[in-house]
């Protein structure tokens, strides 16, 4: 069983920062790119940031130089650390993951997990 754990969210000021976690669980044998997206009410997921598992990282044009990525590989951890937040920014936030696991009798097999989504409201 494979688990996404998100947590850090909930509500903010504008100019203020949150720092979100998702912990991944379960018979892993490794991680590929882990990220976030997040999704507006009435509006698409959409990319917020990535990283691979030898730290490069990609981010979405709209929280470039607001929004650091960065992943603890021995914890199976990313962090994305949220600065200056606006109202835009106001979302459900998702982690995202490339697990590769150990499938008994079969050996590694390459999956893609989402979390639950964790609420982020910038508001005054």
């Amino acid at each position: 069983q494979v688990h996404l754990v998100e947590s850090g969210g909930g509500l903010v000021q504008p100019g203020g920062s949150l720092r979100l976690s998702c912990a991944a669980s379960g018979n892993i044998f490794s991680i590929n790119a882990m990220g976030w997206y997040r999704q507006a009410p009435g509006k698409e997921r959409e990319l917020v940031a990535t990283i691979t598992s030898g730290g490069s990282t990609n981010y979405a044009d709209s929280v470039k130089g607001r929004f650091t990525i960065s992943r603890d590989n021995a914890k199976n951890t990313v962090y994305p650390l949220m600065n200056y937040l606006k109202p835009e920014d106001t979302a459900v936030y998702y982690c995202n993951a490339d697990l590769n696991l150990i499938v008994v009798g079969i050996g590694v097999r390459t999956r893609n997990y989402w979390g639950q989504g964790t609420q982020v409201t910038v508001s005054s």
